[in-house]
């Protein structure tokens, strides 16, 4: 699943470099910008999305929804607000009723039970051959081939809001602890010791983002994944409880009994680090701009890889969302891929990765002054993340109509109780298991 991961890391470390250098990399394939729509009358598209409204990441959303309906007068995008969590359980109600909407923002812990139970339109059917490798051209492939359908090979689901978890950490804090911020932590035990320096000072030390209430599971997967372990093998078996993904969660559980983290949620622990009271952080990139203005004549936040955990090399696992297309009407179905092509050209993702912090997807806008060059020479902060993007292991489902049930399951009966409440995660992780397997049959 890695195939072609050094070859996409040496094209990102040469886009960096001709940054730092002050070259111009022009950007590959379509941009989609100024595509104008075809049909010969106005069309409106429902756009359901989790970031549309937020604090976070409305501003974006919106400002991407504004400037492709400048370039394409004749396509209305009717944007609707829906809770991470909920978009499923909405999907389907709307779906029954007849009443889907057109393009979704779908999380890619809910793709696999979407791709089973909802009419999913594959992006990739919607256009030619040609406008599709025109649309996607410039694209990291070992993303594409990542989020395929395992069964057809086609991209059914558009990756868009994609992001490889990061260490945010406050230097400031690593000056009052003593630590040089300039030599942040690589491995788990750095972390570790890093997170008792800061906590001499009276703040906490460091908090893995893995108790999500939105019941994402991506910190999960890199967490077990980075220990020789993961949740799902490559013949669809469930293997949360093994020992390496047992050994995983445990290692961050030691952070909980140890005092290291704190026993709250990623929405609290949040709060806190955006507060200047935890001293690392290890969560999306989707919060960046949150914690950018947070920190803001505050606190120096600086950022830094996922780190390793045995001696192995980091194994992060992406989070986000990809744009999946649910409208039945041909006509619908060329808007949206439009809407999608807009969203994933250059200036799209300059766009998604200025107002909010995930990735850009295309690696020659890095450092092209038109779009992210000049960016990117005055804050380095998502470098680290990107620079692993090359390698970032794919994300897992697992198998059945119920494989989102089968997340929460694992999120709240086994992370749940780990990271709140210092629990064993051998016994939490066996039970889960068990049940997760069960849903599959």
């Amino acid at each position: 699943m890695r195939t072609g991961g050094g070859r996409f890391r040496l094209g990102l470390v040469a886009a960096t470099v001709a940054a730092a250098l002050g070259l111009t990399v022009t950007a590959c394939g379509s941009s989609g910008e100024g595509v104008a729509a075809k049909d010969s009358g106005p069309i409106a598209i429902r756009f359901m999305s989790y970031n549309y409204g937020t604090p976070c990441c409305g501003a974006g959303t919106q400002q991407l929804i504004d400037e492709f309906e400048k370039a394409n007068p004749n396509i209305t995008i009717k944007p609707e607000a829906v809770a991470a969590a909920d978009v499923l359980t909405k999907l389907r109600t709307e779906t029954a009723a007849g009443s889907p909407p057109d393009v979704v923002q779908l999380g890619w812990s809910k793709a696999g039970e979407a791709r089973s139970a909802l009419p999913l339109v594959p992006v990739q059917d919607i256009p030619t051959a040609a406008e599709w490798k025109s649309g996607t051209d410039g694209i990291y492939p070992n993303i594409l081939k990542a989020v395929s359908n395992s069964g057809t090979g086609k991209v059914d689901i558009m990756p868009f809001s994609i992001s490889v978890p990061v260490l945010y950490y406050n230097a400031d804090l690593f000056i009052k602890a003593g630590l040089d911020p300039a030599r942040p932590p690589k491995t788990l035990a750095e972390v570790k010791a890093a997170a008792t320096a800061i906590t001499r000072t009276g703040k906490q030390g460091v908090y893995f983002g893995v108790a999500d209430p939105g019941k994402s599971d991506y910190l999960t997967q890199s967490i077990m994944n980075s220990s020789g372990g993961g949740e799902v093998d490559g013949s669809g078996a469930v293997t949360v409880d093994s020992p390496r993904s047992i050994a995983g969660l445990n290692a961050i559980r030691d952070l909980v009994v140890g005092g290291q983290q704190p026993k709250v949620t990623a929405t609290d622990a949040q709060a806190a680090f955006a507060g200047g009271n935890i001293g690392m952080m290890i969560f999306t990139t989707a919060a960046m701009s949150t914690f950018e203005k947070s920190a803001k004549g505050k606190f120096d936040l600086r950022t830094a890889a996922f780190p390793s955990f045995d001696g192995s090399a980091p194994r992060p696992t992406y989070s986000g969302a990809g744009l999946a297309v649910l409208g039945k009407d041909k006509g619908r179905q060329q808007a949206a891929w439009k809407f999608i092509q807009f969203l994933t050209s250059p200036q799209g993702f300059t766009i998604l990765t200025k107002s909010i912090g995930y990735l850009p997807l295309r690696p020659a806008i890095v450092s092209d002054p038109a779009y992210l060059g000049d960016y990117f020479k005055q804050d380095k902060r998502l470098l680290p993340s990107l620079a692993q993007i090359g390698d970032v292991t794919p994300y897992t489902y697992f198998q059945g109509s119920r494989a989102n049930q089968a997340v929460v399951v694992l999120q709240d009966e086994a992370v749940t109780p780990v990271i709140l409440q210092g629990k064993d995660a051998a016994p939490v992780l066996t039970a889960a298991a068990n049940k997760i397997r069960s849903l599959a049959r």
